[in-house]
């Protein structure tokens, strides 16, 4: 059993806490009441561009530099917006930062990508390496770092773990100081420690996660983080959970995610990825539809961040660029 006192401190990278914003126009577009729908604005982090994976790396760079570590390694896909932010902290904490990243080089530096070179970060192209081969290529390029004298620490991907979901698990407590009457919080499941860490908190009822395809069994890997986090078991049909957004995978963009994109921006003026808080406002909106989400309930809408990641979707800025050309006017 860990004790508290074996528990690392946490860094200071982020600016706490982020702001809680009412929606009444988006919630107005969707038939709820003006006081229904709110944001909490985890793109307002600060560091790095933002996003609420600041709030894993506080506690998994602090474990990090407990160990004395000179270098962080983690993995994610071209785009990823754990990638980017572990780059930032790195900077931040006087680290290399190494990404271990699946894909080929040769694709335009763009997006998260651009934003990795920026804060000093080496890339290695990992092919078509994904889930534990992924894992296991991040394992053998620390091996490699530590034969040439380093001290890597490596960072799992998406900064989930029980460790990290301690981050999200403030994330949790912040929202019950500001929103104690909140029904529901809509949240993006990617690799499953924000959702934990949220639930150990708030408890499984109010969280409703919206799967993103970043993993194959969703409401396993969310259990198992809740049960190590808290102590005690939480069994994966306790969850609340959508699977309806995936889509054609991961990384493609679906019309209900160009909807909710769309929605979001020209009701409210607030700009949501199309890979993880655009499913998650697709799933929230989906929600509301087949009334699983009613007027008179106070919804949270936890915005994870993820804007550079969408300069980097190709088909989301083509969707973007086309709906422009119908609305270019001559002088």
């Amino acid at each position: 059993m860990t004790s508290a006192s074996d528990v690392p401190r946490p860094v200071g990278l982020g600016t706490w806490p982020t702001p809680l914003e009412p929606m009444p126009r988006l919630a107005r577009s969707l038939g709820l009441g003006p006081d229904d729908l709110w944001v909490k604005r985890d793109d307002l982090t600060g560091l790095g561009g933002g996003g609420n994976k600041v709030r894993k790396l506080e506690w998994l760079c602090g474990a990090a530099l407990a160990g004395g570590a000179t270098h962080l390694v983690t993995t994610g896909a071209p785009q990823s917006n754990h990638a980017r932010l572990t780059a930032a902290a790195g900077a931040r904490l006087g680290l290399e930062t190494v990404l271990v990243l699946a894909g080929t080089p040769g694709a335009p530096a763009r997006g998260n990508l651009t934003l990795d070179a920026l804060f000093g970060a080496t890339v290695v192209w990992a092919g078509e390496r994904a889930g534990a081969e992924l894992t296991a290529a991040a394992g053998e390029v620390a091996a490699r770092l530590r034969a040439e004298g380093a001290v890597p620490a490596l960072i799992p991907f998406g900064g989930s773990s029980a460790l990290g979901a301690r981050g999200s698990a403030v994330c949790g407590r912040e929202l019950l100081a500001q929103a104690p009457e909140v029904d529901t919080v809509v949240v993006a499941l990617g690799s499953g420690g924000t959702m934990a860490g949220l639930v150990q908190v708030l408890g499984p009822g109010r969280v409703l996660g919206v799967h993103c395809g970043a993993v194959p069994d969703p409401a396993a890997t969310v259990s198992a983080f809740v049960s190590e986090l808290s102590g005690a078991d939480c069994p994966p049909d306790a969850l609340r959970l959508r699977l309806d957004q995936v889509g054609q995978g991961y990384g493609a963009l679906t019309a209900p995610v160009t909807d909710a994109l769309d929605r979001t921006a020209r009701t409210e003026g607030i700009v949501l990825d199309p890979v993880y808080t655009g499913r998650a406002m697709a799933g929230l909106i989906a929600a509301v539809e087949d009334g699983h989400i009613t007027r008179g309930s106070r919804t949270v809408f936890v915005h994870t961040g993820g804007l550079p990641g969408l300069f980097g979707h190709t088909a989301a800025l083509e969707a973007a660029a086309s709906d422009l050309a119908t609305r270019t006017r001559p002088l």
